[in-house]
C-alpha cells in the first residue's frame, strides 16, 4: 500500500474516536474537529516513521493534547460571546455519541468531568476513558507516573462527589 493509501485507511478507521477524544479534552465540538485536523495534518508529515513504529494513534492524540492546551493559552480563547456560554455543554451536533448512557445521563457526567481542573479532567479521559495505563498517561500529557495517580485519584473523588450528590 501506498503512504497516501495507509494514511487514507487510518483516517477513515480511527478519526470518529480522535473526534471523541479532543471532544472529551476541550468540550465543544468544532474545536474538537479543528483540534483532531490539526493532529491529522502534522500526523502525516511524520506518517513514515510513526507508521513503521506503530504508534499513529498515541502521536495523534499527543498533538490533539498539546493542541488544546495551546489553544487555551490563546487569549482570544478566554473570551465566549454569552450567547455560545452554555452551548457546548449539551453536546449538541455529535451524530456518533447515540450509543450508551441516555443523554440526561451523558449530559450529567459530561458536566461533571468538564467541571474538573483541567490537568484532572485530561488524566481521567485519557486513564479511565481511553484506557491508558499510569506510564502512557503520563508520557502524554509530559507529567510524572505520581502525578497522574494523584490527579487520577482526585478526578475520580471529585466525579464522585458531584455525581452521588445530583442523585
Amino acid at each position: 500500500m501506498s503512504r497516501d493509501s495507509e494514511f487514507s485507511a487510518f483516517v477513515a478507521a480511527r478519526r470518529t474516536h480522535l473526534r471523541r477524544v479532543a471532544y472529551a479534552c476541550c468540550g465543544d465540538w468544532h474545536r474538537a474537529e479543528d483540534l483532531v485536523q490539526t493532529s491529522l495534518v502534522k500526523l502525516y508529515v511524520a506518517w513514515p516513521r510513526l507508521h513503521r513504529d506503530g504508534r499513529e494513534e498515541a502521536y495523534a492524540r499527543r498533538i490533539i493534547v498539546r493542541a488544546d492546551v495551546d489553544e487555551r493559552r490563546r487569549p482570544w480563547r478566554r473570551e465566549v460571546p454569552s450567547s455560545q456560554a452554555g452551548e457546548t455543554l449539551h453536546g449538541a451536533g455529535d451524530p456518533a455519541a447515540e450509543t450508551g448512557p441516555g443523554p440526561e445521563e451523558r449530559d450529567e457526567l459530561f458536566a461533571a468531568v468538564q467541571a474538573l481542573p483541567e490537568q484532572q479532567r485530561k488524566v481521567v479521559v485519557l486513564r479511565h476513558w481511553l484506557g491508558l495505563s499510569v506510564a502512557e498517561t503520563a508520557e502524554e500529557l509530559g507529567i510524572s507516573e505520581g502525578t497522574v495517580k494523584s490527579h487520577s485519584s482526585r478526578g475520580l473523588a471529585a466525579l464522585q462527589r458531584t455525581l452521588t450528590t445530583s442523585d
